[in-house]
């Protein structure tokens, strides 16, 4: 009986033992790609796989926070690859010297751009737009003109930490250029309020506490498909949307280099770009070959794409950040 006890226990410390020596990569993301409804542990599964390792999928903020995280920590980072920055951070994350060029030939993306970049890997993309119930709003506003018009009441986040928020920021910019500030002033009485991060808004939107939420044309898709719900819609504003692209990068400290690559390389593959559709509720950057889960033909989609690259974001953003706090401070 002993005998069998010690070799038990000598095989469960062997188990432990193989277990601690799988080399571990660490991904610093947003709240929403971990959640349990996100993306993250279809990911994690998937890869670990092939893998050999422990994939660890670090919740860091949302995406502005992410970059200001990095920022914060250099080179003494625990983080391998950081999932979530986009286009309107990429100049300023490029700027710190932390992360390495991915070494891939980049494959034709499906999306409304064309886009290189040897650091940072596009994985998904969307447009910003405003959410609403068609319930309770049956004559949305298709303009910024028309919802600072009206008395409907919204959701946004925070520019300085989340990349909705500092999308909607350049949205308005890129449409309405000088004329910004004053969209900024008219809007103010509708801002309910301005949380942290894009989770928290959405939450308070789902909760019955604003009439719309800022968050993405694709966002109906969710409560269509996984709810049956076909209530929620998002409003098309005759100014176009502006575009969101979502990117990967590896860090250039990282001890787990190789790792880092084969992951950047497993973003591009079709088990990761199948998942996103109905997890982050987000356009794949690579079409998988099964195409859009049913009911995304039922999104609206804009007319007119705006975007600034990577360098004119970065220009940009300052102002556009002032003019925010300015108005939202009278």
């Amino acid at each position: 009986m002993k005998s069998t006890l010690i070799a038990t226990g000598l095989l469960a410390l062997a188990s432990t033992a193989q277990a601690q020596e799988k080399p571990v990569l660490t991904v610093y993301t947003y709240d929403s790609f971990v959640a349990e409804w996100g993306p993250g542990p279809q990911i994690e599964a998937a890869f670990e796989a092939g893998c050999g390792c422990d994939l660890q999928l670090v919740s860091a903020g949302d995406g502005a926070a992410l970059l200001a995280r990095v920022r914060l920590e250099g080179a003494r980072t625990d983080a391998d690859v950081v999932l979530g920055l986009d286009t309107n951070l990429t100049a300023a994350a490029a700027e710190t010297g932390i992360f390495a060029p991915h070494g891939l030939d980049l494959a034709e993306f499906d999306m409304p751009v064309d886009y290189q970049d040897n650091i940072f890997l596009p994985y998904d993309w969307g447009y910003f737009a405003f959410v609403y119930d068609q319930k309770t709003v049956p004559n949305p506003p298709e303009s910024f003109e028309e919802l600072a018009a009206s008395d409907l009441k919204v959701v946004i986040q925070d520019p300085r930490s989340s990349t909705p928020g500092l999308g909607l920021l350049l949205w308005i910019k890129a449409a309405y250029g000088d004329r910004a500030p004053e969209i900024w002033e008219a809007l103010s009485d509708n801002i309910l309020t301005v949380t942290k991060g894009w989770s928290e808004s959405y939450g308070m939107f789902l909760a019955g506490e604003a009439d719309m939420v800022l968050s993405y044309t694709t966002s109906p898709a969710y409560h269509l498909i996984a709810e049956d719900d076909a209530s929620k819609a998002a409003a098309k504003f005759n100014e176009g949307h502006y575009l969101q692209i979502e990117v990967a990068a590896k860090v250039a400290s990282s001890d787990q280099s190789d790792l880092a690559d084969q992951f950047m390389e497993f973003v591009l593959t079709e088990e990761f770009q199948k998942t996103i559709p109905e997890t982050n509720w987000m356009y794949p950057a690579v079409m998988p070959s099964t195409g859009l889960p049913e009911g995304f033909e039922t999104l609206i989609t804009p007319e007119t794409a705006l975007l600034y690259s990577a360098g004119e974001a970065a220009e940009i953003r300052e102002e556009a950040l002032q003019e925010w706090l300015t108005a939202l401070s009278r």
